[in-house]
């Protein structure tokens, strides 16, 4: 069984970044990847000082040379189970029977995005179906802009939206909005359709027309924001008894810390609303804290060492003249 100081399972921004520090901190690091980043069918990652409008795939290939570079690790692969070993540490068990020994563990394994079950919904994602204002908006500005409603939170998301065009329109099932809601929209001239989604409707350039209602009006659409229902990616940390908040969230310290004794974790995996670059710094921080973390076990087995050592040591009586 191959062992490691840390084990960082996944290999996004905040994996990576945290897997680079450790590296450089001359700890023996394994990243284990299952390949499936959150933003592959993005082809633009924006907010990122110094790399917006990069392909997050070339973020992502850089990153890895980087630590490589460093001397970390990298493997391609799922982790399926995570076994405490009684001495501190974790067995992290991959599918296709790996075993890796660990002292300590680094979860950054993400969310998935459930979106609303509208044909054609999830195959535009990221192209003119979007989640993220803060990310897409500046590439959409001044279009028509449409925001699916009816979930929690979802009138305050198409104020935001509106940030970034005059021409914004909420779709949400009939007779849901508040009248203090539908004033607040009103206000700022955001349109209200109400009524079940059927389709949306896409051009022969394969750019997004409209969106078709139940009762065949088709609402005229460049770009179409969806607030989705974020679901962790935290099977493992589950298991291992993390505690999680009212919303299901693993809870963290400011350094990424669970409630597990040896268990960190980062970036959407713990906070839904991490950009990559947000993401990057979580990893970060949780890899300072991780190696300041073992330099407390190296401490200790050290001043064990040289305890055991001078008791075990021979000990010479001197005689009462030679001890003068």
């Amino acid at each position: 069984m191959n062992s490691y100081d840390v084990v960082v399972i996944g290999g996004g921004a905040a994996g990576l970044s945290a897997a680079l520090v450790l590296a450089r901190a001359r700890r023996a690091v394994l990243v284990v990847d299952a390949g499936q980043p959150r933003n592959a069918p993005a082809t633009h990652m924006h907010g990122y000082l110094s790399r917006d409008g990069e392909d997050p795939a070339a973020l992502l290939a850089t990153g890895r040379n980087e630590v490589k570079g460093y001397g970390g690790e990298l493997v391609a692969g799922t982790v399926s189970e995570l076994v405490p070993d009684g001495r501190g540490g974790f067995s992290a068990h991959l599918v296709d029977g790996q075993r890796i020994s660990s002292r300590r563990l680094l979860a950054t394994t993400g969310l998935r995005d459930e979106l609303p079950d509208v044909p054609g919904l999830a195959d535009r994602w990221a192209r003119d179906v979007l989640h993220c204002p803060y990310c897409h908006g500046h590439e959409v500005r001044d279009r028509r802009l449409g925001v699916i409603g009816g979930t929690p939170g979802a009138v305050r998301y198409a104020q935001i939206v509106r940030q970034w065009s005059d021409d914004v329109v909420y779709f949400t099932p009939p007779e849901l909005l508040t009248a203090a809601e539908r004033t607040e929209l009103l206000a700022r001239a955001i349109g209200v359709v109400e009524g079940a989604i059927d389709r949306l409707v896409v051009d022969d350039a394969d750019h997004l027309h409209g969106v078709q209602l139940a009762d065949g009006r088709v609402v005229p659409c460049d770009a179409l924001f969806v607030p989705p229902r974020f679901v962790a990616n935290n099977d493992l940390l589950l298991t291992l008894g993390c505690v999680v908040d009212d919303g299901g969230w693993v809870t963290v310290d400011p350094s990424g810390r669970t409630s597990v004794a040896g268990v960190w974790a980062a970036g959407n995996v713990v906070d839904p609303r991490a950009q990559v670059i947000t993401a990057a710094g979580a990893g970060s921080a949780a890899a300072i804290a991780i190696n300041a973390d073992l330099v407390d076990d190296d401490v200790r087995d050290a001043v064990r060492d040289l305890d055991l050592g001078s008791s075990s040591a021979p000990t010479t009586h001197l005689h009462p003249k030679e001890s003068r």
